[in-house]
């Protein structure tokens, strides 16, 4: 199996999603961009020590019937895919990727495994085929990550830690709800928990809490979480950290912002809303997704992927 490795060209994204020791370690062949190692200081000729070829970026695509980027691949590459390449990583079809699924991946029957952390699954032309023999939370540390770093990265745009005074709602006992309490757990604020059976304790109380944090991403775009009506309901000012990151389905009315401009004012509120924001620790997280990817697909067959969407 030969893999194409690029860089992620996704706004502000930095992980490293394959080590020179995971490339020695596999008996697949590896193809990597020029310069595909620089943020994690890796030389090219640490890949092409370990085995790797080092290509440039077209000569990837050209090259390899499988590409693999950590992030959804961008408008910029477009041109790049060929009919029936395999896409491998984060495309989230049903959310940010969307508009890549409409416009690239239907049209030029690409195979798009996405890895995610819950739902890995293989999407081609218009139909999902889970994939059975990966596990959910494969990738558990880099969900928990997710919650720590839209926290930390939150407070420090919004210019302000929370301290005895300040009232702070977690949304979900999940893994990056588990990672966002365990971000404010360094501060004495007054933090509570909210499950599924507790969630109408929380909309009781919308207007007490100086900070939501939200931990659930949703199945149905209109069950949303926290809907405008409710908003209105929230302290002015309030800091709304959605680190699941899943805008304008959890949160009604959200959209999108970026790791360098990642926070918004609406109506006297801030919302957070950043879809890539483990790479704000881009040194610690490019290890784990790397050594979880490695374990669920680069050093694989390829083979019984592709036999789900034919069965």
């Amino acid at each position: 199996m030969k893999l194409g490795f690029i860089k992620p060209n996704y706004p502000f994204e930095k992980r490293v999603g394959l080590f020179p020791d995971q490339v020695r370690a596999s008996k697949n062949e590896f193809v990597v961009e020029k310069g595909f190692g620089a943020n994690l200081d890796i030389e090219d000729s640490e890949y092409e020590q370990a085995g790797a070829t080092v290509l440039s970026r077209e000569e990837v695509f050209r090259t390899c019937d499988i590409i693999v980027s950590v992030k959804l691949i961008q408008p910029s590459d477009y041109d790049y895919l060929r009919e029936g390449q395999i896409i491998v990583g984060w495309t989230h079809p049903t959310g940010s990727g969307a508009d890549f699924m409409r416009l690239q991946a239907i049209p030029k029957k690409l195979v798009v495994v996405d890895l995610d952390n819950i739902y890995p699954s293989i999407y081609y032309l218009g139909k999902v085929y889970p994939i059975p023999f990966i596990q959910p939370n494969f990738v558990r540390k880099n969900s928990v990550n997710a919650g720590i770093c839209a926290v930390f990265h939150a407070l420090l745009v919004y210019g302000a830690l929370p301290d005895a005074s300040t009232k702070v709602a977690v949304l979900s006992n999940g893994n990056v709800a588990q990672g966002a309490f365990s971000a404010l757990s360094k501060f004495n604020a007054d933090v509570r928990m909210f499950y599924r059976k507790t969630m109408p304790e929380f909309y009781a109380s919308l207007g007490e809490y100086d900070i939501i944090v939200n931990g659930i991403e949703v199945d149905n775009p209109q069950n949303h979480i926290l809907t405008k009506e409710q908003l209105k309901q929230l302290k002015r000012g309030c800091l709304v950290i959605d680190a699941a990151a899943d805008a304008g389905n959890a949160i009604e009315g959200t959209h999108y912002a970026s790791l360098g401009d990642p926070i918004y004012r609406e109506d006297g509120l801030y919302f957070y809303e950043v879809n890539n924001v483990p790479s704000v620790l881009y040194r610690t997280t490019s290890r784990e997704v790397a050594d979880a990817f490695a374990d669920v697909f680069y050093n694989k067959d390829i083979e019984p992927f592709l036999q789900l969407i034919h069965e």
